[in-house]
């Protein structure tokens, strides 16, 4: 039985995405079409209560998925795209390319990573396993895109943050970025 639905609208590419993604993983779902010609306060439910702006593609997991679990993960993507995904990969070219970087742009960047990892250690501190609790989310794949190279940053992180990252290594199938596409 497929853990996943997916409501998608077999015009829009960013579907395709994720159905690809989907297919090729080899895993199943199903597939709820909506119509996107219809206004989106008609569109059916239970897509419109979980699609906040009414957009096609929406994955949603087992139905184990609430509006607030949702927010959450979408909480710590964005929060990882504008704290984490800016200023660590970008601190990081700066040590790696110093022909490029100003001392001053190095400098702010890490004291903004030093934040950010102090901000992660904060919510790790708890004692759970993962961003949301007990299970690991997209919110904690998107979070340590750039955590497996400190050494590049030279960032140490501290006590659950080091604990964190290594209950995602410790996940079946997970491989280095280095590993997963080889030079």
């Amino acid at each position: 039985m497929p853990n996943f639905t997916l409501y998608g609208n077999r015009e829009s590419g960013h579907t395709y995405k994720v159905a690809l993604t989907l297919a090729l993983a080899g895993i199943a779902y199903h597939y709820h079409e909506i119509d996107l010609d219809l206004p989106r306060q008609v569109r059916p439910q239970p897509f419109r209560s979980m699609a906040k702006y009414g957009e096609v593609p929406l994955l949603v997991h087992d139905g184990a998925e609430t509006v607030e679990g949702m927010d959450r993960v979408r909480e710590w993507l964005f929060w990882e795209a504008n704290r984490i995904g800016f200023s660590l990969p970008n601190l990081r070219y700066a040590i790696r390319f110093p022909a490029t970087s100003e001392p001053a742009v190095e400098r702010m960047l890490s004291a903004r990573v030093q934040a950010d990892i102090a901000r992660l250690e904060h919510e790790l501190a708890d004692g759970r396993a993962y961003l949301l609790g007990a299970a690991p989310t997209i919110a904690d794949f998107a979070m340590c895109g750039y955590m497996w190279w400190p050494e590049q940053a030279k960032v140490v992180f501290p006590p659950a943050v080091q604990a964190w990252l290594a209950r995602i290594a410790a996940l079946p199938g997970w491989r280095h970025p280095y590993d997963i596409h080889p030079p």
